[in-house]
């Protein structure tokens, strides 16, 4: 009984034992497998110990405090790009407002009056940009763009090339148009000031216009300063227009395909055997070898010399493999236009582009491509303002030896001058040309044939497409002017026979060289006495 009762006495402490040996187990086995802390992670409280909810708390506050510190920090990041990119929107909107973009005025079609608004804010921003309000500072003395002066009657011009004058009076349309635009809306302006109300004021007249200038800056505008008389003999009235130039709009996107497009080069001819020798050098060259669609048409007056010309063009033939030429012989008088127009008729090709030549021109491969791309059967005809050779014995006359006519062919105005008195090389499909009703043939010998032709195109509907080209060149050569000639024909001869030996200052060193010679000889024998 005393074992049976120490027994049962000893089970509740054993399981007590039991008890805190296994809470002992645990803690040890927590203790063991927690992970320890570091800088970026913190130790888990023992899940039995006296601080866990209080290390839990703490804690969760200080990854509460973590976010917050975060969160607070994009704020401070957003409301920074908030702004940048408010003030950026800001800046682009000024500028918009400012220079809107030429697209936006022509695309807008579904919004008209922001594509009017646009527009007008583009034309003023245009006044803006222009010379009209100050100055601008540019880097030479020929940077300037000279200002042209007018009357009711007169243009006073600077540019006048050699078929213009100092002086004259408008003689093309649009010109003439936009200076009695100019005038008239100047005149109303002065009728109806702004803010007089019902003010009596005396009425103007194109008559009391004085004088204006006006220059045009080409990217921007045309600058108008018109003076008309004022009340009295001392006071003048100056109104200041300008005319913005819009935006630049897109017209047409097309591809153009030359490859198959024919040019067939007409020359008439009487004797010149030399200068044609000289011109089928310069045809093999550029014609046949580097361009290849080419006929060559020569319309041969008389019978001197034709056996050597025919020689020069059979000789051709046969070193470049060229078939592509025709021989016309006419037992008449030399009449270019006759000799054009024949060339012109006999071809029984296709629609093909007709350039009308001389024996004396020289052309290169890349004019060929723009007398094609100028010309479009019923729509563009091509006039090319050629550069003509000046006189080499006079240009080069203080050389050792004149240069090859390849180093001849500078475009500087010591060596030529753009030829824009002369219309006789142009370009045009055979269509147009027939249907225009080709030359006149009642003109015989030298000049006039070629202007009648162009006044012809000038009065149709056509496209005449008229600028100086880098291709074409008039080889210089002595001209004769016959006793034959109308005495309208013969002036036209001796004006461009003067034009053709040299530059205002070579001609001038020729009519002074005995004065520099002189000059020249006493400085000589001033240098020997002292």
């Amino acid at each position: 009984m005393m074992l049976r009762r120490g027994f049962i006495l000893f089970i509740p402490r054993l399981v007590v034992l039991l008890v805190v040996a296994c809470c002992s187990v645990s803690i040890v086995y927590m203790l063991a497998c927690t992970p320890k802390g570091d800088n970026q992670q913190l130790a888990l409280p023992r899940v039995h110990g006296p601080t866990a909810k209080e290390g839990y708390e703490a804690i969760l506050q200080e990854r509460e405090e973590q976010h917050r510190n975060y969160i607070i920090s994009l704020k401070k990041q957003i409301a920074q790009l908030k702004a940048e990119l408010q003030g950026r929107s800001e800046q682009l909107k000024n500028v918009q407002d400012q220079y809107p973009d030429p697209l936006d005025i022509q695309l807008a079609h579904s919004n008209p009056e922001k594509a009017q608004a646009n527009l007008l804010a583009f034309l003023r921003s245009q006044i803006d940009k222009a010379e009209v309000h100050r100055g601008v500072k540019l880097s030479t003395e020929y940077a300037a763009v000279p200002f042209e002066s007018f009357t009711l009657q007169k243009v006073y011009q600077l540019e006048t090339g050699l078929t213009r004058h100092p002086e004259e009076k408008p003689v093309r349309k649009d010109k003439r148009d936009e200076l009695i635009e100019v005038i008239e809306l100047a005149v109303g302006s002065l009728n109806n000031p702004e803010g007089d109300g019902n003010a009596k004021h005396r009425v103007y007249t194109a008559s009391d216009f004085v004088e204006g200038i006006y220059r045009t800056e080409k990217d921007k505008g045309t600058l108008y300063e018109l003076t008309f008389k004022g009340d009295t003999k001392h006071q003048f009235k100056k109104i200041v227009l300008f005319r913005p130039f819009g935006p630049v709009m897109k017209v047409k996107n097309e591809n153009v395909n030359m490859a198959d497009t024919l040019i067939n080069v007409i020359v008439p001819l009487a004797k010149r055997a030399s200068k044609f020798r000289q011109f089928m050098q310069n045809f093999r060259e550029m014609g046949i070898l580097q361009d290849g669609r080419i006929h060559l048409t020569v319309v041969y007056f008389g019978k001197e010399q034709m056996n050597e010309v025919k020689s020069i063009l059979e000789n051709t033939s046969k070193s470049a493999n060229f078939k592509n030429f025709t021989f016309i012989q006419l037992n008449e008088e030399f009449s270019r236009g006759k000799g054009l127009d024949v060339g012109a008729r006999f071809w029984k090709g296709n629609n093909v582009v007709l350039f009308f030549c001389d024996v004396d021109i020289y052309f290169t491969a890349e004019f060929l491509n723009s007398c094609r791309l100028n010309t479009q059967p019923g729509k563009k005809v091509f006039y090319p303002v050629l550069f003509s050779q000046y006189n080499p014995s006079i240009i080069y006359g203080h050389h050792d030896s004149i240069p090859s006519l390849e180093q001849q062919l500078i475009i500087k105005k010591e060596t030529g001058f753009w030829r824009d008195f002369g219309f006789g090389m142009t370009c045009q499909y055979r269509s147009d040309f027939i249907n225009i009703g080709g030359f006149d043939l009642d003109i015989k010998g030298w000049g006039g044939e070629d202007v009648h032709l162009y006044r012809k195109y000038l009065h149709s509907n056509l496209i005449v497409i008229r600028t100086p080209v880098r291709g074409l060149f008039h080889l210089w050569h002595e001209k004769q002017c016959l006793d034959e000639l109308t005495p309208e024909q013969y002036k036209m001869c001796m004006q461009s026979k003067a034009m053709n030996e040299a530059s205002h200052g070579q001609l001038g060193m020729l009519v002074f060289k005995q004065e520099i010679e002189t000059h020249l000889h006493r400085q000589k024998l001033s240098s020997k006495k002292t």
